[in-house]
């Protein structure tokens, strides 16, 4: 049994999701099986299409086909901009139907890291669920508590909390040095989603 360590991969810059899934292609032309959960995001990132299919990777999105943003985060010409594909909640509340959805991939996730039938573990975007109050941490100690010794366990999305961060063997944190999004350039499709 080799050993698995927890790697979390954060900052402001971009290429976290895209590491992880890097790791997971490796991971899997090694011979072992990953299991991606993917937090806040829905069926409409063009990798998902890829990993779908590839065998010894299974993938389990939970979202919904538009943002949420907590008050005060967006001034009113960005909210305008958004239109109806955003919705805002006041800080500590977070939809409902969110949250639930949260909970059904924090379940699995504790399902994944402590059944045996993965080596490696991602959660894309669990920091950010963690900062938009969707996963408490409470969650995130369930999650890690059940995490068998032998999981490789890869944690990803902009501000990691302390929990997560003291629990990490490694920490990656990608810096934006500069990006077209500041220049009003949207995600392309293959590129950014």
């Amino acid at each position: 049994m080799q050993k698995g360590f927890i790697q979390v991969y954060t900052g402001d810059g971009k290429g976290k999701t895209t590491a992880a899934i890097g790791l997971a292609i490796r991971s899997i032309g090694a011979g072992h099986k990953v299991c991606i959960i993917q937090f806040m995001k829905s069926l409409a990132y063009s990798e998902q299409k890829i990993l779908k299919s590839l065998p010894g990777i299974t993938l389990i999105t939970t979202g919904k086909p538009y943002f949420i943003v907590k008050e005060g985060m967006l001034s009113d010409e960005e909210l305008k901009q958004w239109g109806s594909s955003i919705k805002v909640y006041p800080a500590g509340h977070p939809p409902e139907e969110y949250r639930k959805m949260t909970l059904d991939g924090i379940h699995k996730a504790i399902e994944a890291v402590s059944s045996g039938e993965y080596q490696l573990v991602i959660l894309d975007e669990y920091n950010m669920a963690r900062w938009y109050d969707l996963a408490t941490e409470e969650d995130t100690k369930r999650i890690l508590s059940a995490r068998r010794p032998d999981v490789e366990l890869v944690i990803t999305g902009r501000k990691a909390p302390k929990e997560i961060l003291d629990a990490a063997d490694l920490i990656t944190e990608m810096k934006k040095i500069r990006h077209y999004y500041d220049k009003g350039v949207q995600g392309r499709l293959g590129i950014e989603n």
